[in-house]
């Protein structure tokens, strides 16, 4: 479990995250939606330990002891604890992308920093997982963005963490990227026991994919459920300042945003 408790983040004298609370349940994808500026990039900086926090905690595993505040946690250790894919990466391009998935076992190696065969087990299972394992001796700059994603969230894996953080990751990808990364996204918490978090502007793709969502406006989280609780008429028009209309998908079980009246 992922368990944020009245998280507050300030950029100067501007506060941008308001005393945020969320939990995050293993096995769960839980999807944070909200306009620009709402501060999900923000959150998710924050949680993974880039960027400095004003107050609250941020538990891993549902624990009290002080031990597991991810805040106050050294950086290798909060490494071996959460894994980000983030928004914007810039990966070596000359690098494999067994290389860099290697990478992602950076925090469990010995203080000679050497790659026992297990690591290389656990690199080779994180690529099947994503269905990457044909990518391996490929360079990353020889990639698609669809395929670097792929790698990035592989590199993730390795880590062997129970929570998993992405920031935006299908921004750039095509609509059959999309669709087969949030899928095999969705796939690995529900399978692996994954506590998944991620920020996503894409409405329908939260509504498809999560198994709860929360509502993120002006700092402040307005709204957290299933995505039909979550993603109705009143509720987005507001955030989005956008007259919107909430139909049933004609081929899931979940609600289709579209913008414009009925």
């Amino acid at each position: 479990m992922l368990k944020i408790e009245e998280l507050s983040v300030s950029y100067g004298s501007r506060k941008v995250l308001h005393n945020i609370s969320l939990e995050v349940n293993t096995g769960e994808v839980l999807v944070l939606i909200g306009p620009n500026g709402a501060g999900k990039t923000t959150l998710v900086r924050a949680v993974s330990g880039v960027i400095p926090v004003e107050g609250g905690v941020i538990r891993c595993n549902g624990g009290q002891n002080p031990a597991t505040d991810l805040i106050r946690m050294p950086p290798m250790q909060r490494a071996r604890s959460l894994a980000v894919v983030p928004q914007v990466a810039s990966m070596p391009p000359a690098f494999t992308a067994w290389e860099t998935v290697l990478m992602g076992r950076t925090p469990h190696l010995n203080f000679l920093g050497q790659i026992s065969a297990r690591d290389e087990e656990i690199a080779r299972l994180a690529l099947e997982k994503v269905d990457a394992l044909g990518l391996a001796e490929r360079r990353v700059g020889e990639l698609s963005g669809g395929e670097q994603q792929r790698v990035l969230l592989a590199r993730a894996l390795a880590q062997s963490t129970p929570i998993l953080l992405l920031d935006e990751p299908t921004s750039n990808l095509d609509l059959h990227y999309q669709v087969s990364f949030m899928e095999t996204v969705r796939g690995l918490a529900h399978q692996d026991h994954l506590a998944v978090l991620i920020a996503l502007h894409d409405l329908n793709l939260a509504a498809r994919y999560a198994d709860r969502a929360a509502l993120l406006v002006n700092g402040e989280i307005k709204s957290v459920g299933t995505p039909r609780e979550v993603l109705t008429p009143e509720l987005i028009s507001t955030a989005y300042h956008l007259e919107v209309q909430v139909i049933p998908h004609p081929f899931a079980d979940v609600p289709l945003v579209l913008p414009g009246r009925k």
